[in-house]
């Protein structure tokens, strides 16, 4: 990262935080005004919900871009570098567009302060500038469409001052409910804030009858017209696999059978399903098929960095993002499903806004051993106190292991492997994207992200 990029990224950071929510859309509105409203160059598909926001992001727009149409994909958190988060065609958009993006922002976003303090209100926020850099860098590109995931949440999202085409949620859990509320009811609210009256809803099945019960009554609502799986979409049968699964989709325009997925897990088929079905939607309506060519071309490639991802071989090393209590369920289902590990030693790091007891309960099955650990984020719960609370879980202080700085965490997770295990033994590494993306870089995928 250059020195300037720091500067600016540093300058981000000095607003509100990205996990706080200002309920309030007028300052995004604002500034995007000033700007002439680049959101609206250009078509869109937005994306809201607790788990597989972006992978769903990254294969819709792996689907459009083998259509031939040029992609514009905004997605958070990032991994390694900020600008991850705004892609131009599939890639992370470099330094210099990133700087422009920022520039091309900041004289509006000063007028917006301004204004704002003036009024005794807020400047804007990370979340919000950013969200203006992607906008107006998918202008500049141009691209042809968007795929945006949100933020937080949905109604008060700062990605919500664009019109999309196609709305997809899916599926809602508990997560952020300091600023979405206490029930999966009263987050499904706000997730459901994204479909609009002209925007064609794509919906995953939901295992918590409260968010599906709030999602139609909302389709009900704005009368939108909409693909819900189970009902319209669905996926038929999957088949795991070597480097990923084998699937039959029924899409909302047509069934698709035979479609090779470059990628691990259940859940990993539910998102293509909920991407197929938002592609069909946007490029036809929902009553054109996608090219047979295409689809498999598109999902035989995709890729989605630190979920269910192998960054090492022998012992296996899976690292994964998982930082809520059902993103933990789908880790440990999938690593079942695709990995007979002899022995498994997980390296876990959770942050404090988190359920760490309840992700901890949830992967405690799954694991031999556990080395606990800390990213360097300032919201990192200390190992110290993670272990207390980790080996009030595993009730085995010998399961437990303490290792605070994490190039020694990593160290001795793949020591307790190799020492206890055999060719079969791995090693999970899991409870946040910031450790997920640390894990990464001290593992030599840095760059790849």
């Amino acid at each position: 990262m250059s020195q300037e990029l720091r500067q600016v990224y540093a300058a981000l950071l000095e607003r509100a935080p990205e996990n706080r929510i200002e309920p309030d859309l007028s300052r995004i509105r604002r500034v995007m005004e000033l700007m002439g409203d680049p959101q609206n160059s250009y078509r869109s598909i937005r994306i809201a919900g607790t788990n597989g926001k972006t992978t769903t992001a990254r294969i819709i727009e792996r689907i459009l871009r083998e259509t031939g149409l040029r992609t514009g994909r905004m997605t958070s958190p990032h991994l390694h570098s900020p600008t991850e988060r705004i892609a131009i065609d599939g890639e992370s958009i470099d330094e210099e567009g990133f700087l422009q993006a920022y520039y091309d922002v900041e004289p509006f976003a000063q007028v917006v302060d301004r204004e704002q303090l003036e009024a005794g209100g807020v400047r804007l926020t990370f979340f919000e500038y950013l969200t203006a850099m992607g906008y107006q860098a998918f202008a500049s590109a141009p691209v042809d469409v968007a795929v945006v995931e949100t933020g937080l949440g949905g109604t008060w999202d700062a990605t919500g001052v664009v019109a999309p085409d196609v709305a997809v949620v899916t599926a809602i859990g508990l997560d952020h409910q300091e600023y979405l509320g206490e029930t999966i009811a009263e987050i499904a609210g706000e997730k459901a804030g994204i479909l609009t009256p002209g925007a064609f809803a794509v919906l995953a099945e939901q295992l918590e009858e409260d968010a599906a019960d709030v999602l139609r009554d909302r389709l009900e609502e704005i009368g939108a017209e909409a693909a819900i799986e189970g009902q319209q979409i669905a996926v038929l049968s999957r088949t795991p696999g070597v480097g990923g699964q084998m699937l039959s989709l029924q899409g909302v325009a047509a069934r698709y059978d035979e479609v090779f997925l470059s990628l691990l897990g259940e859940h990993q088929a539910h998102n293509a399903l909920l991407a197929v079905a938002a592609c069909e939607a946007l490029l036809g309506g929902g009553e054109t098929p996608l090219g047979a060519e295409v689809l498999s071309a598109a999902l035989a490639e995709v890729s989605s960095p630190g979920r269910a991802e192998v960054v090492r071989q022998a012992p296996t090393i899976l690292v994964d993002a998982a930082h809520n209590p059902s993103g933990a369920a789908t880790l440990v289902a999938t690593v079942r499903e695709n990995f007979r590990l002899t022995r498994t030693v997980g390296l876990v790091g959770i942050l404090e806004d988190k359920e760490a007891e309840a992700i901890l309960e949830t992967l405690e099955p799954l694991l031999d051993e556990v080395v606990i650990t800390q990213s360097s984020s300032p919201r990192a719960i200390p190992a110290d106190r993670l272990a207390d609370i980790a080996r009030e879980v595993f009730e085995d202080e010998d399961r437990v292991v303490e290792v605070a700085a994490l190039p020694d965490a990593i160290q001795r997770a793949v020591d307790l492997a190799e020492q206890h295990g055999d060719q079969f033994s791995g090693v999970v590494v899991a409870g946040s994207v910031t450790l997920a993306a640390e894990a990464r870089d001290l593992l030599g995928h840095g760059e790849e992200a």
